[in-house]
């Protein structure tokens, strides 16, 4: 690609991505401090990728996920995720009329924008593999027809990180559908100040200002595909990604033994999105190394699946993430 063609991108990227700024702004008027998550959900967002999301109740997951449903003016959905789910309750079901002796279709919650799914670990594996199949889908059956869902649809899956009693762990081939895994903690001294100074109201409740809708979220998310990324960048996300399936040829030996399974080839894909993503939130038209690096940690850490060693040492996916960034030559 010349340099006309990346400085035109470069050029449409600016004007289409003014609106991050605004929509940080409405989100931070209710979010004190989670820039890593409100970043990440507009990655999602915009990558059309789902997300995954841990950390201890309270710190504000549901609130995000809410406030971004209203300040892009499309519909948000929670579902509560327990035992006794069905996969009905979450699609929806065929309702017998026994007057005319047909049956009408009730749709589920599913049929939203946004769809939080509140500790998604809690519900059996029949509810788990039925929002799968709507993430991977973007289409539900109930009965035998087949709907089609509304875009942009983005699932923020919770997980709670503490209680483990009575949870059905999601498999790991069902974790590599997330584009995203997100840890989030606690808020550092100053943030949790101003928590407690704006939030601790019984009656306050802050409007949030629609500032885009779903067709400037369509609209930004060809842009994204349009965005520049040259080869050397490419290589670069192949040898990350190779990394973690061959360590010793990127001379990380002593990480075979740790990795039971590298990323799967979904990582490659998904690693170049997010990072095309990530450059336009920063209003950019071409890819930089710092992008695949920032967002990179994100798109690996629940697809590489470390070996009993590994948890015997107590290393986890993330210590094998960093030290693969920091071994494999940029370009």
């Amino acid at each position: 690609m010349n340099y006309t063609g990346v400085s035109a991108i470069n050029e449409k990227v600016k004007q289409e991505s003014s609106f991050v700024i605004s929509l940080k702004q409405e989100i931070e008027k209710v979010i004190v401090g989670q820039k890593y998550l409100i970043e990440r959900l507009l990655v999602g967002l915009l990558a059309n990728g789902h997300m995954l999301v841990e950390g201890v109740p309270g710190l504000a997951k549901t609130l995000s996920v809410k406030t971004l449903s209203q300040a892009i003016n499309t519909k948000f959905q929670r579902i509560q995720f327990t035992p006794d789910l069905l996969p009905a309750d979450l699609i929806g079901t065929l309702v017998y009329n026994p007057k005319e002796g047909t049956f009408t279709t009730k749709k589920g919650p599913i049929f939203a924008n946004i769809i939080l799914a509140d500790e998604i670990n809690r519900a059996p594996a029949k509810v788990q593999s039925a929002l799968l199949e709507a993430m991977q889908e973007r289409q539900v059956t109930i009965g035998e027809n087949t709907f089609k869902l509304d875009e942009p649809f983005l699932i923020m899956a919770t997980q709670n990180p503490i209680e483990q009693e009575g949870t059905y762990p999601l498999p790991e081939a069902q974790i590599d559908r997330f584009m995203l895994k997100i840890n989030i903690t606690y808020p550092n001294k100053e943030e949790e100040h101003r928590i407690i100074k704006e939030m601790s109201f019984t009656d306050k409740e802050i409007k949030v200002s629609p500032v885009v809708g779903p067709d400037d979220i369509k609209r930004s998310r060809k842009v994204v595909n349009e965005i520049y990324m040259d080869e050397k960048i490419e290589k670069y996300i192949i040898d990350i990604v190779f990394a973690t399936r061959e360590p010793a040829k990127y001379k990380l030996a002593e990480l075979a033994s740790l990795i039971q399974y590298g990323a799967s080839p979904r990582a490659s894909i998904y690693l170049t999105l997010a990072s095309k993503a990530y450059a336009f939130i920063q209003g950019r038209g071409y890819v930089t190394p710092q992008d695949v690096k920032s967002i990179g940690p994100d798109v690996l850490r629940h697809r590489v699946i470390v070996s009993y060693e590994a948890e015997a040492e107590e290393k986890t996916s993330e210590d094998i993430i960093k030290r693969v960034f920091d071994e494999v030559e940029v370009p």
